[in-house]
């Protein structure tokens, strides 16, 4: 689908399929890959045959976080009261993790060795994380003198205030169990053998979803953190009626009676 220095993005049917590809520093961001990061999650959203995207880690890791060697190169601050040049260059990967989230495709992050920082921020974007038991996660950039700053919201969100305030202070890494009873992956899996029969499962139940269908749903799932109740349930209300409307429900309905599968299900 795109040429990128740090990752690899092919599309095989209607499944995307985006490595993180640094893996001799664990896929380490640079601010270069996290532009490329960005850029791959806007092609993918803006791509009508991709129906899922699936994130994985070259090398036995998801993502260490922000390359430390890379973030120590710093630029001298401006002397003249100009905007530090550093701001818009972090700020970019807030950027690139809303357009994740908000992603209107299904979206699967396998999560292998190290999710920490950013790693961590793009798994609690994801909808849904599939955990190898060597996966660990955690917010130590405190202890190296920073702070995780575009990733909180989304770890908030993801784990709750309670949890995410243990771990920012304290900078703790939690390994998988624990992150799964926490809830930042549904599937924790002893082996490669079973993350990949467990992906398999998953792309086959997503791919009988009615694409505009799953992305409403998302949608609407989404707004519940940022709207009020009565809010969300007038735009519930008009999604369902205009879904409703389209050919697309009169074929689900159908096929489901007849016990048979619509157009859209690749299951």
């Amino acid at each position: 689908m795109a040429d990128y220095a740090f990752l690899k993005l092919e599309r095989r049917d209607a499944v995307a399929w985006l490595t993180l590809n640094r893996p001799e520093r664990r896929n380490a961001l640079t601010h270069g890959m996290m532009l490329e990061l960005e850029d791959a999650f806007a092609r993918v959203a803006d791509n009508p045959f991709c129906r899922v995207l699936v994130i994985r880690g070259a090398g036995g890791h998801f993502c260490a976080g922000g390359d430390l060697d890379a973030m120590a190169d710093m630029p001298p601050r401006p002397s003249n009261g100009a905007e530090d040049p550093l701001l818009p260059a972090y700020r970019q990967f807030g950027n690139a993790l809303l357009a994740l989230d908000s992603m209107p495709q299904a979206t699967i992050s396998v999560v292998e060795g190290s999710a920490v920082g950013g790693g961590f921020g793009m798994a609690c974007c994801s909808d849904v994380v599939v955990l190898h038991q060597s996966a660990h996660f955690g917010v130590p950039e405190p202890k190296v003198g920073f702070i995780p700053s575009q990733i909180i919201p989304f770890l908030v969100r993801r784990l709750g205030e309670g949890p995410m305030r243990d771990l920012a202070v304290t900078g703790r890494v939690i390994d998988a169990a624990e992150a799964h009873r926490l809830g930042v992956g549904r599937y924790l899996c002893r082996t490669t053998e079973e993350v990949d029969a467990t992906l398999k499962a998953l792309l086959d139940d997503i791919l009988k979803m009615e694409p505009v269908a799953l992305a409403a749903a998302k949608h609407l799932v989404l707004s519940c953190a940022t709207r009020d109740d009565r809010s969300v349930l007038d735009a519930a209300a008009e999604s369902l009626v205009g879904l409703l409307r389209r050919p697309q429900a009169a074929e689900g309905i159908k096929a489901f009676k007849a016990k048979a599968s619509p157009s859209w299900s690749r299951g």
